[in-house]
């Protein structure tokens, strides 16, 4: 049972009062008092007003199904159903002309084009890696991948394989710092001669400084390209330096610029005990203390934040910052919480828990140390906000958290997640409604396919969900966010973000690949890892992000609302019983591998193999848009309930075979009885009533269940 304190007038869970009072306000300037009494009246005032959001985003959706079923049969009009969605209030004027006003923000995010990584912050070990990844070596990145087309066969040190990898990237230095004449590598030695590098560099302002050692000899080389800086490690004793011929022991790179700690999507928090680990992980990044113990061959270390780098350059002594940025991604809107009951006996919602708590927590950066914002900021990225009216309340919940907590207005900047359709066909004025404190936005390919389905969900039969990509919507939604993004001001005030690289293994492939994302004008693009964020840094030396995105600007809007508003119907389609099979066991696979740890374990982020055991990260985005698409098709008819039962029960085992390993695993099969196995059912088969199709409270409601049961 869980044990509550009456506290102004609320009544809270003690786990959460014992954490705040004894962790969180020492050494702050904020009282107890003041934090409680500010909670209570914060969520008496605007509960209500969340409330009503989402009972506005229910009637819209109602109006839209309405409308579709109204239609059915017709030939779809585009100018009609924009002028539906018009008339209803889903489509808002635009505002006329600005440009955001935005202060005090760190060069990570203003100026520094680079890769984002997003970890769930419940994991301390995670989290630390994350916050770490600021700098990653390329030779362990291209050597422990696929980066150069193939896996090492074992642990054992492959000198064969070394040398492939020292080829790439010393052709790659050729290609991003280049020499004045010749190649890295036939370089026998590097030396500094009069401040420079030598041999000299074609663009000898690359050279930015260097490190010795105490015999004088040169130890590291820093380099720079478009912000993001190179050090070359030079150790004539070191295993690769001892057989290289300019002693390069080493290349690192400077990699995740910016960390996103996510209390959302990747973690499974449903009760005060999750919150308070969250928090608890962020408290310590914040102080900088965090620490994790691990064992490695039977020795004990503890892993801690990384210090900053120093250097030297014409004798003076400089500073890079160890440590990745790190903005701190809230909860949407939508979920309560019984971690705190408020004085009008509503189950606060999770959102404003979020925004109260973890801002405060990030005064301990504010006030002590400023090691992650040196510009006296703190980043939240706010999800699924449907509209720009739901981006109003998210900027009036911050201005009173800041009010609150005696903290200057617009201390808090925002990150917008363009991941709901509502908010990317009134991108421009979803901006508007926080223009003094947006620092972010980032199409989320993954939930806007989801709303896209839910959304229209009585329109017909959609697309597999491997055909998405390629429907019209999609490039009219990416664009549109980067030339919308650019005609308000972000540019050299905030971050253009794309989304993440779903197959962690596939490192050779995301190197081809997603170097379209700096190719599209994205100042920075999510990855899975530190090892992908340091693969991925190497694509932002390759392309001058600013260049690009004045290019963009300077040729005007790409995309209308037609494209955008474009239903990705399967029109015609006719797909044989076993291409529809494949596609069902697909998204079923997917589906019930990632709900079985959240619901079982309260991991909120698997890697999940897919149908052709391509190892896929799964989050509840991901989850969203399979069990809207299974949704979708057993709505229409185009499966049956049974098709997709049998479906659920065969890759239940699946799974089960899948996890034998693991022995915290609990098996589905053969009851098909548990409380995992009938979380995913529900999330199918009442996929179409769930609100815009999201999972939270499915999952919530089973995970809560199997606790409960547990105690």
């Amino acid at each position: 049972m869980l044990n509550r304190i009456s506290v102004a007038g609320m009544s809270v869970a003690d786990e959460l009062f014992d954490f705040i009072e004894s962790q969180v306000l020492p050494e702050l300037s904020v009282t107890s008092d003041q934090f409680w009494t500010g909670l209570s009246k914060l969520t008496s005032e605007l509960g209500p007003k969340n409330r009503a959001l989402l009972a506005e985003r229910e009637t819209m959706q109602a109006k839209i199904d309405q409308w579709h079923i109204n239609n059915r049969g017709e030939k779809h009009d585009p100018a009609k159903y924009q002028a539906f969605l018009t008339e209803i209030g889903y489509i808002v004027a635009e505002p006329d002309e600005f440009e955001i006003s935005t202060k005090n923000v760190d060069p990570e995010i203003a100026s520094i084009p680079g890769p984002q990584l997003v970890v769930p912050i419940m994991n301390a070990r995670y989290a630390l890696n994350a916050a770490n990844a600021r700098w990653g070596s390329l030779y362990d990145a291209m050597y422990g991948t696929n980066a150069i087309g193939d896996l090492p066969l074992s642990a054992v040190y492959n000198a064969a394989r070394g040398k492939r990898v020292i080829a790439w990237t010393k052709d790659y230095l050729d290609r991003v710092v280049p020499l004045a004449q010749g190649s890295h590598a036939k370089v026998d030695r590097y030396k500094i001669i009069n401040d420079e590098l030598a041999p000299a560099l074609a663009y000898p302002e690359q050279y930015v400084g260097m490190n010795q050692n105490d015999k004088g000899e040169l130890t590291e080389i820093f380099l720079q390209k478009n912000g993001l800086h190179i050090i070359i490690k030079v150790d004539a004793r070191g295993k690769i330096g001892a057989v290289d011929t300019a002693d390069v022991d080493d290349i690192s790179l400077e990699s995740a610029v910016s960390v996103i700690m996510d209390c959302e999507d990747s973690v499974a928090a449903v009760d005060a005990a999750d919150k308070v680990l969250a928090y608890k992980n962020w408290l310590g990044l914040m102080r900088g203390d965090l620490k994790e113990r691990f064992t490695k061959s039977d020795k004990t270390f503890d892993r801690l934040l990384n210090n900053d780098l120093f250097y030297t350059k014409s004798g003076k002594n400089l500073k890079l910052k160890g440590r990745a940025l790190m903005l701190i991604r809230n909860v949407g809107h939508l979920m309560t919480i019984p971690a705190v009951i408020d004085r009008d006996g509503f189950e606060i919602g999770e959102g404003l828990l979020d925004a109260i708590c973890t801002t405060l927590i990030a005064m301990h950066d504010l006030d002590q140390c400023k090691r992650n914002s040196l510009y006296g900021s703190i980043y939240v990225v706010k999800p699924k906000m449907h509209g720009p009216d739901e981006v109003a309340f998210a900027d009036e919940i911050f201005t009173a958290v800041e009010r609150m907590l005696g903290l200057a207005q617009n201390t808090v900047k925002l990150g917008i997640m363009d991941e709901e359709r509502r908010t990317s066909v009134n991108l421009k004025a979803c901006i508007y409604e926080a223009k003094h404190r947006v620092a972010f936005i980032n199409t989320g390919f993954l939930d806007r396919t989801g709303d896209e389905i839910h959304t229209s969900m009585e329109a017909g039969p959609m697309v597999p969900k491997g055909q998405m990509k390629l429907s019209p919507w999609i490039n009219a939604y990416e664009d549109r966010n980067v030339d919308i993004g650019l005609a308000c001001g972000l540019q050299g005030k905030a971050q253009i973000g794309k989304g993440m690289w779903a197959m962690p293994d596939l490192m050779s492939e995301m190197l081809v690949q997603k170097v379209g994302h700096p190719k599209s004008g994205a100042t920075c693009a999510w990855v899975p890892s530190p090892t992908a964020a340091t693969l991925h840094a190497t694509h932002y030396h390759e392309v001058d992000v600013l260049e690009v995105q004045r290019n963009i600007k300077a040729k005007g809007p790409r995309w209308g609302l037609k494209e955008l508003l474009t239903i990705p119907l399967a029109q015609g389609s006719n797909w044989s019983p076993d291409e529809l099979m494949q596609e069902v066991e697909n998204n079923a696979q997917g589906i019930l591998g990632y709900v079985v740890r959240w619901v079982d374990n309260g991991i909120g982020c698997s890697k999940v193999p897919d149908i052709h055991d391509v190892g896929l990260m799964e989050d509840r985005a991901t989850c969203r848009i399979s069990s809207q698409a299974l949704a979708n098709w057993l709505h229409h008819g185009v499966i049956d309930r049974e098709m997709v039962m049998a479906a659920m029960k065969k890759m239940a085992s699946v799974v089960d075979g899948q996890n034998v390993d693991d022995p915290l695993y609990t098996p589905m099969a053969p009851n098909f009885d548990g409380t995992a196995f009938l979380a995913a059912c529900d999330l199918v088969f009442d996929g179409r009533i769930q609100p815009s199709g999201y999972t939270e409270p499915v999952l919530h409601r089973r995970r809560l269940e199997l606790k409960v049961s547990q105690t």
